[in-house]
C-alpha cells in the first residue's frame, strides 16, 4: 500500500490511543480526537498518552485534537473508540459535517439500548448514507500488549469487502495480525457480550471456585454469547474464531482486563461505585449487562449466568448464586450448534 490516508480516531483512551499509533506507525496522518484542549495539549507536547499509556512514545504523526470541525471534514477513515454510553452524542456531532464517501470502523465493544442495537447497527441508522462503509473491529485487544508489542490478533468485519482489506493494510504491522469477516453482527456481538462474562469470571477467581468451575463457567459462558447472538442473525460457527473465543479466553483470564478487574472487585465485597473507581475506566460489561437482560426478560433465550450476576450485581444477590444458577437450570444440551445447522 503506496497511498497515505487521513484517519481520524475518535477517543484518546486506552485503546483509540493504541490504535491511533499503529496507523500513525505506518506513515498514515491519524488526528485523536479527545474532550478537552488540555489533554490534547498534553499528548501533543509530550508525544505521549500518560494517563494511559506512559510509557508508549507515540508517532510523530498524530496530532491530538478536540475540534472536530479540523479533524472530520479532511478525514477519510475514522475509527469510533469512544465508551457505547457516549456514541449517541458522538454521532449527533459528527452530524455536523458532510460524511459522504467515508468509512467508518467502530472499534467499541457495547450495545446501543433504546432500541437495542450494536454499534455498527446505530451508525449506519444515524447517517442513513449509501456513500458510508461500515465496519467493526473486535478481538482479544488488552491495549497495554499492543502497546508493548506483544503479538495479539484481531479481526475486522464488513460487507464492504474493500474496508475490510483496507483496515487491514493500515493497522497490520510485525506483532499485530488483522483477520477479515462478513458477519459483522457476529463479530461485533461477540465483542460486547464477552464483557459480561469477563466480569463474571474475575468475579469467579476471586473467590476461587476452583478450576473445573471456571471451565464451566468458560463453555457455559460461550453457549450463551452465541445462542444469543444466533437470535439476533449471527452466525455460529464466529464465535470459535478470534472474536468469539479468543477474546471470551483473553479477556476471562487476564488482570489487565477492565471487566475482569471490575468482577474481581465485586467479589471481593465492594459495592458498584467502588469497584468503578478500583478499576479507573470504563467496564463496558455492566452497562451491557443491564441492557442484555433487559433484552431477555421479554423473550424465551436463557441466559442463567447473565441473570445470575445482574442479581448479584443490582439485588444484593448471594455469592453463591451464580453456580446454582448453573446446576440449577433446566439446560441440559451442552452444545446447541453443529455444521450442518
Amino acid at each position: 500500500m503506496n497511498k497515505n490516508y487521513k484517519i481520524c480516531v475518535l477517543g484518546g483512551g486506552s485503546f483509540g490511543t493504541v490504535l491511533a499509533n499503529l496507523a500513525a506507525s505506518k506513515g498514515h496522518d491519524v488526528s485523536l480526537w479527545v474532550k478537552d484542549s488540555d489533554k490534547a495539549l498534553r499528548i501533543n507536547s509530550e508525544s505521549r498518552n500518560t494517563e494511559y499509556h506512559p510509557e508508549l512514545k507515540l508517532s510523530n504523526n498524530i496530532i491530538a485534537s478536540e475540534k472536530l470541525e479540523e479533524i472530520i471534514p479532511e478525514s477519510e477513515i475514522i475509527f469510533v473508540a469512544t465508551p457505547s454510553k457516549i456514541i449517541n452524542d458522538v454521532l449527533d456531532r459528527l452530524s455536523d459535517f458532510s460524511m459522504d464517501n467515508k468509512m467508518i470502523i467502530s472499534c467499541t465493544k457495547g450495545i446501543n439500548e433504546k432500541p437495542f442495537m450494536t454499534m455498527s447497527e446505530t451508525i449506519e441508522k444515524h447517517f442513513n448514507n449509501s456513500s458510508i462503509k461500515v465496519g467493526v473491529l473486535s478481538g482479544p485487544n488488552l491495549a497495554r500488549e499492543i502497546a508493548d508489542e506483544k503479538v495479539a490478533g484481531t479481526v475486522i468485519a464488513s460487507k464492504h469487502a474493500d474496508l475490510c482489506h483496507l483496515g487491514r493494510e493500515i493497522l497490520s504491522s510485525g506483532t499485530f495480525k488483522i483477520y477479515t469477516s462478513a458477519d459483522t453482527q457476529g463479530i461485533e456481538l461477540a465483542g460486547a457480550l464477552k464483557n459480561i462474562y469477563a466480569i463474571i469470571s474475575g468475579y469467579c477467581h476471586s473467590l476461587d471456585v476452583g478450576e473445573n468451575a471456571i471451565g464451566l463457567i468458560l463453555t457455559r459462558s460461550m453457549a450463551e454469547m452465541s445462542n444469543f447472538a444466533v437470535s439476533k442473525g449471527a452466525n455460529p460457527i464466529t464465535f470459535l474464531g478470534l472474536a468469539g473465543m479468543g477474546d471470551l479466553v483473553a479477556t476471562c483470564f487476564s488482570k489487565l482486563s477492565r471487566n475482569y478487574q471490575f468482577g474481581w472487585a465485586i467479589g471481593e465485597g465492594l459495592d458498584i461505585e467502588a469497584a468503578k473507581n478500583k478499576v479507573g475506566q470504563v467496564a463496558e460489561g455492566l452497562n451491557t449487562i443491564k441492557i442484555i437482560h433487559s433484552e431477555i426478560s421479554s423473550s424465551e433465550i436463557k441466559m442463567p449466568l447473565v441473570s445470575g450476576m445482574h442479581e448479584i450485581l443490582f439485588n444484593n444477590g448471594s455469592k453463591e448464586l451464580l453456580l446454582e444458577q448453573i446446576i440449577n437450570s433446566e439446560i441440559y444440551v451442552d452444545v446447541n450448534f453443529d455444521v450442518e445447522s
